[in-house]
């Protein structure tokens, strides 16, 4: 009887070793600005991130660990930040949140052989190379590219019969605006649309009375804003002021407008975006989700939470498929998910996602109106 609880627990023994062993750990850097004019993006990745690793780290076979950089929105502190989560232990990076940050990391991050997820780095830079027609091999995107967002607003004013007459105000000194703007006024000329005319800010834009004058005296009934939230809800007002109420379109960064302090939501009424996700989706992750976020949080994610919670959750798909263990250096992680990102399906909270070798990522947009202080879905 003792030889047989002797080798009872030797086995027990041998089994849980086993299953430690199983137990794949790796450190995932989110870097992104948490403080600073971008806070609401950074803070919403991060918050994003933190519930998908809770759920993984509950659920066994890995644990990550998750390390926080701040960047501040800010190209030099960005690269900081990179080097800050390396000397942490970092093996993979989820970031930058935006655009000129995630730039310069993620050109770092190429020649040092360090793979990369960005939640809601759209910029079609982000993803290409040093050499004109190249890309950089480590750096994958879960938000769509900007061109893509230009293209299928484009598409979707006219199939949805919005408006005859756009007019488009976007910042000429933002990547973000600009590539979206390119692709949009291509498309909109190539599909009928008539762009009857555009206006240009900066980022130091405080007033939009001219932008939204010339728009309104064009005759536009429908008006393209490729922008972030913070110059939208300016232009909302000015337009409010002047009794202009045309159809305003915008794209993912105007996601977080409801979120401004101080804003009168119901300026926002029945302004249009497009967005992979939407938190009054009906959808039972979606609400699970939605439902963590604000229990821990106290408020309703926004497409770029999302966007990180879909990103930790490719990183350890990829993880899976490429059969990572304990103890790799970053260098070889980099090598191996590389190999099988484009082979790679994800069917996340923002979509069903496949990536091409380029880094960007493939998956249908949804249209979201404002109604009541709300997104819902657009049911047209």
């Amino acid at each position: 009887m003792k030889k047989f609880l002797a080798m009872a627990l030797a086995l027990a023994l041998c089994l849980t070793s086993v299953a430690a062993m199983a137990e794949v750990n790796i450190s995932i850097a989110h870097i992104g600005p948490t403080t600073g004019p971008a806070a609401l993006y950074g803070l919403a990745t991060l918050h994003g991130a933190e519930i998908a690793v809770e759920e993984i780290n509950a659920a066994g076979e890995f644990k990550i660990n998750l390390i926080n950089e701040d960047d501040e929105h800010n190209v030099e502190k960005a690269v900081n930040a990179y080097n800050a989560a390396m000397d942490a232990g970092a093996q993979v990076i989820l970031g930058n949140t935006t655009s000129k940050p995630c730039e310069a990391v993620s050109a770092v991050a190429v020649e040092e052989r360090v793979f990369m997820v960005t939640p809601s780095a759209s910029s079609e830079a982000v993803i290409q190379g040093l050499e004109e027609g190249t890309y950089k091999d480590n750096m994958f995107q879960i938000c769509f590219t900007d061109p893509n967002q230009g293209l299928a607003s484009a598409e979707y004013i006219v199939e949805h019969k919005l408006g005859q007459k756009a007019f488009v105000i976007y910042n000429n000194a933002d990547v973000y605006s600009i590539g979206i703007r390119d692709t949009f006024v291509a498309k909109a000329a190539e599909l009928g649309l008539e762009v009857v005319g555009e206006e240009v800010f900066n980022d130091e834009t405080t007033d939009f009375t001219v932008q939204v004058a010339a728009a309104q005296n064009a005759g536009a009934d429908i008006v393209f804003l490729p922008i972030y939230y913070t110059p939208a809800s300016l232009i909302l007002q000015v337009a409010a002021a002047r009794e202009y109420k045309p159809v305003f379109f915008g794209v993912d960064g105007m996601d977080g407008i409801l979120s401004i302090e101080g804003f009168d939501t119901s300026l926002a009424e029945g302004v249009m975006l497009l967005t992979p996700f939407v938190a009054t989706s009906e959808d039972e992750r979606v609400k699970s989700f939605v439902e963590k976020y604000q229990a821990a949080y106290g408020e309703t994610p926004i497409q770029f939470a999302a966007d990180a919670y879909d990103g930790i959750y490719t990183i350890v798909a990829a993880c899976k498929a490429a059969g990572v263990t304990d103890g790799m250096s970053a260098e070889d992680v980099c090598e191996a998910l590389i190999a099988v990102m484009p082979t790679l399906t994800v069917d996340g909270i923002t979509g069903t996602m496949t990536w091409e070798a380029t880094g960007a990522v493939s998956k249908t947009p949804m249209a979201a109106v404002i109604e009541n202080g709300v997104y819902v879905i657009d049911a047209e």
